[in-house]
């Protein structure tokens, strides 16, 4: 006996499946014109966010002579304050922060120093990298590694940063990539709403039909492409608009959750101290995490502002995943001010922890770096499978045309 429904109830889904038909075809326009207008630049900061995946093993195996360390038998690290101090003269006056590469132990201590867009340093260096031998003190080697002006006089690692976070256009290229950023997430959401298959038939969505023509490999490839890598883009993405519009997204962070103010903005007391008070300050912290690495250091030419030291492979934080912690110390007497990790601070906070080890993929080891490298070069597949797909449906429409 076959069944039979009532006909307001077939009314009803034919109305809502058309419905939803007609937003999906909104969707498909914005798709479409934000990968054809966007694409290229998508392609772009893809290409060389998987080159800065392994910018330092790189930028190591580049310049060796900067890196490697001339290290005497027996020779003992010179105490930290002592670095920076030679460090800090070496550089040119007018440096406002600056940070050191604590990861390389038995290497040369790599410093970097930034200057103000307003006042740049007499080797018109907006950035500078001061290499400096840890048993002696002295300095080996330095480099500009942005320049203030010229894109060219980059260094090679300057040059593929300034072009994934900036397109090598300035501070104005910074807010105008954060845009993109909100852009591409759209674009990606919107790609999931065109993926998700209406019919159920959830095998065609998640593999590429080999044996198809060139047409729907094409379109295969671009369709699951786009949702292998979704995780993976869809945070980049938001973790590249935090980087390039830091104070919007702190706001909208902040609506969920409340920050902790940054304490580098507060002044610290400078009373009279020893000259190797940071260095007891690390030993400390170091003898009460045995098995924790030094990440880097990074510090204000303005010595009232806090040390900040931070460290990966914190044996409590392993069930957090982010197992790594910074600390911020008081410069003059190695004071603990606060501590920053997924086990202090408001759920706010923790997120926003979670945004440069995300970005990189540090947060994952080598996996995690993996797979932000193979994301970053599936963007310019995305583009290129995604502008034929437009073009193989140009053509076929203008086939129906011809043909009426």
């Amino acid at each position: 006996m076959s069944r039979t429904y009532p006909l307001s109830n077939i009314s009803d889904k034919a109305i809502a499946r058309q419905r939803l038909k007609a937003r999906r075809k909104l969707w498909l326009q914005a798709h479409l014109w934000l990968g054809l207008g966007l694409g290229l630049f998508l392609a772009v900061i893809g290409l060389t966010g998987s080159v800065l995946v392994f910018w330092h093993e790189l930028d190591a195996a580049i310049n060796p002579g900067l890196y490697q360390a001339a290290l005497a038998p027996g020779a003992t690290r010179k105490p930290l304050d002592e670095l920076i101090a030679a460090a800090s003269l070496a550089a040119p006056a007018g440096w406002n922060s600056a940070w050191v590469d604590a990861s390389h132990e038995n290497g040369n201590a790599v410093f970097g120093f930034y200057y103000p867009e307003a006042s740049p340093a007499p080797e018109q260096a907006q950035s500078l990298n001061i290499f400096i031998n840890p048993t002696t003190a002295d300095v080996v080697g330095q480099r500009i590694f942005y320049h203030a002006w010229n894109p060219l006089k980059h260094s090679l690692a300057g040059f593929f940063f300034k072009l994934h976070y900036a397109l090598l256009l300035g501070e104005t290229g910074v807010t105008l990539v954060g845009v993109l950023a909100v852009l591409f997430f759209i674009s990606v959401m919107s790609g999931l709403i065109l993926w998700w298959p209406l019919t159920g038939n959830w095998r065609r969505v998640l593999t590429v039909k080999r044996k198809a023509s060139k047409e729907r490999l094409n379109h295969d490839v671009h369709q699951t492409a786009g949702f292998y890598s979704l995780v993976v883009m869809l945070a980049l993405l938001m973790s590249g608009i935090y980087f390039n519009l830091p104070e919007q997204f702190r706001w909208l962070v902040g609506q969920f959750s409340p920050l902790t103010p940054d304490i580098k903005a507060t002044p610290q007391p400078l009373p009279p101290t020893s000259a190797a008070v940071l260095e007891q300050a690390l030993q400390k912290i170091t003898h009460g995490l045995p098995q924790a690495k030094p990440q880097y250091y990074s510090f204000s030419a303005d010595p009232s502002v806090p040390f900040s030291a931070c460290f990966r492979n914190v044996p409590e934080l392993r069930p957090y995943v982010l197992d790594t912690r910074c600390y911020q110390l008081n410069r003059s007497t190695g004071e603990v001010l606060e501590i920053n990790d997924p086990a202090h601070g408001s759920s706010g906070d923790v997120f926003m922890q979670w945004q440069w080890p995300l970005h990189s993929g540090q947060a994952f080891g080598w996996t995690g770096r993996i797979l932000v490298c193979i994301a970053g070069l599936l963007c310019p597949l995305l583009f290129v499978t995604g502008v034929i797909r437009w073009l193989q449906k140009r053509k076929a429409k203008q086939h129906r045309l011809a043909a009426r």
